[in-house]
């Protein structure tokens, strides 16, 4: 009966074998990543990798044609008489900034000891023709500045999301006293509460 039994193991054994112990080479059907696969998942997420790296160095897009045109913008803007010296050669092309003259507020208080805001910011528009529409309504801005930060508070000032919210209220207000010239960006240079 021994042998009857090793028989009827003996063909099964290989089968099983067979079905278990042998590795098949991955196929196309969808049973798992291939090395084809692997490549046309692999390569292209490599390529937009190296291609976002070269546009934000700046080696492809103009980005940095860009930058230096800014910074020669806003060399030429705070320098003033090298913009109007050359007599429209120079005209720099880009954004420019003006810089308010410092703003020394004194701030509102429930009874306690007098605070006070010194505040020193520049602004940023689109061009020259813009930056002197807005230096032409200059007393106007900084009224409106004037007006809005007397009614401020040390504790309205707290914190990085007090200070947004005090860009975005002079930009606001900016923008109303300066129409129709858009301002971009009010630029903190100095903010000092004492």
């Amino acid at each position: 009966m021994a042998k009857k039994d090793d028989a009827e193991t003996k063909p099964a054994a290989p089968a099983a074998e067979g079905a278990e112990g042998e590795v098949k080479p991955l196929d196309d059907e969808g049973k798992g990543f291939g090395a084809k696969k692997l490549l046309l998942i692999i390569v292209p997420v490599i390529l937009i990798g190296v291609g976002a790296a070269l546009y934000f160095t700046g080696v492809i897009g103009g980005k940095k044609d860009a930058g230096a045109e800014g910074e020669h913008a806003a060399a030429s803007a705070e320098g003033g008489e090298a913009a109007e010296g050359g007599e429209g050669k120079g005209q720099a092309a880009g954004p420019q900034f003006m810089e308010l003259p410092d703003l020394l507020v004194n701030l509102s208080g429930a009874g306690g000891p007098a605070r006070f805001l010194k505040l020193k910011v520049k602004l940023e528009v689109a061009s020259a023709a813009d930056l002197e529409a807005l230096t032409a309504v200059a007393p106007r801005v900084i009224d409106q500045f004037q007006t809005f930060l007397r009614e401020m508070r040390v504790q309205d000032l707290r914190g990085s999301a007090g200070i947004y919210r005090l860009r975005q209220e002079l930009l606001y207000r900016v923008n109303l006293a300066a129409q129709p010239v858009k301002v971009r960006d009010v630029l903190f240079q100095e903010i000092l509460i004492q």
